[in-house]
């Protein structure tokens, strides 16, 4: 049987919200079992400060996945600590925040991997439950596609197409097994293209954006003098981000994703879809796979540098 986890001890850290500008501070906290992952705006005084992370709860996803509450209280950029928390296999965690949004960081989920590492993890004693996919759930628009199947583990496969030949045609295909999410997803920093994030900067958004936590493209170019932390951290920071948003499943995921130029949106109607079909998934308590299974959770990635059309990013 595997059990669920929260951290041993609470941990804070600061940093620069992407879309605001402002800094904020973050703290992580213990929970108990069943509790899942709680936000918690300390900077609210009036009204509901608690935002649970669940896919019901998120209500808008134009440039990042943004959660809120009854009250009308949100809490936005938080698919990358997210997705550390999915790949940590954290279960239950309590995030108390003084702002609007998760800091960015440097771009990545590595930064909230370190925190946990420097935390400590803790087994609870309570068996973790996963959803688990009993048949194909899939959201499609043009180019667009995401799908959920069934697996007997967690495994994502992804492709992004855009026309700069610094990105261009990637896929990745990987298995959540074995450490993988650590060594091959959790570095892999956002990106955008320059004429976007100067777009944005005049639009007043994007106010924390600078080649210390994102990857800019330019042209074909990449802007970033330390250039890529892998050849395809493109596909593989998508990827990341599929992994937080569906966290907000409520728990791990028995099942296959396959998305195409897909994003926060789509990711978040796939899970609307299905839940809304009561036979598309179960839960199940987890436990440990076999050898083989764990074997076969490799990662296989393609990159082509041909013109392509380009993709949502």
């Amino acid at each position: 049987m595997i059990f669920q986890k929260t951290l041993k001890s609470s941990i804070n850290c600061s940093g620069v919200a992407l879309h605001s500008g402002a800094k904020v501070s973050m703290t992580l906290k213990p929970a108990a079992a069943n509790s899942g992952i709680v936000f918690k705006r300390t900077d609210i005084v009036d009204g509901n400060p608690v935002i649970p992370a669940t896919w019901d709860r998120v209500v808008d996803t134009r440039m990042c996945t943004v959660l809120g509450n009854e009250d009308g209280v949100t809490v936005g950029t938080v698919e990358h600590l997210l997705s550390a928390l999915s790949g940590c296999r954290i279960d239950n965690a309590v995030i108390e925040i003084n702002g609007p949004e998760v800091p960015v960081m440097d771009g990545s989920a590595a930064p909230f991997v370190f925190l946990f590492d420097c935390a400590n993890i803790e087994e609870q004693d309570v068996p973790r439950r996963a959803i688990r996919i009993k048949k194909e759930v899939s959201i499609q628009e043009g180019d667009l596609t995401v799908t959920l199947s069934p697996s007997d583990g967690m495994t994502f496969d992804f492709e992004i197409d855009f026309d700069s030949k610094a990105v261009s045609r990637q896929t990745i295909s990987i298995g959540l097994v074995n450490g993988t999410y650590k060594r091959e997803i959790s570095r892999a920093r956002t990106f955008g293209f320059l004429h976007e994030v100067e777009q944005l900067w005049e639009a007043g958004l994007a106010k924390g954006g600078s080649l210390e936590n994102a990857v800019v493209v330019s042209g074909d170019k990449v802007l970033n003098e330390e250039g890529l932390r892998y050849d395809d951290e493109f596909v593989r920071h998508k990827v990341l981000d599929a992994i937080g948003d569906l966290y907000l499943a409520g728990g791990a995921i028995l099942g296959a994703f396959n998305g195409v130029c897909s994003g926060h949106a789509a990711n978040n109607r796939l899970l609307r879809a299905l839940f809304a079909d009561p036979e598309a998934w179960e839960y199940e308590d987890l436990v440990e796979v076999s050898p083989e299974t764990a074997a076969a959770g490799g990662i296989t990635t393609t990159r082509e540098r041909a013109a392509a059309a380009p993709a949502i990013a």
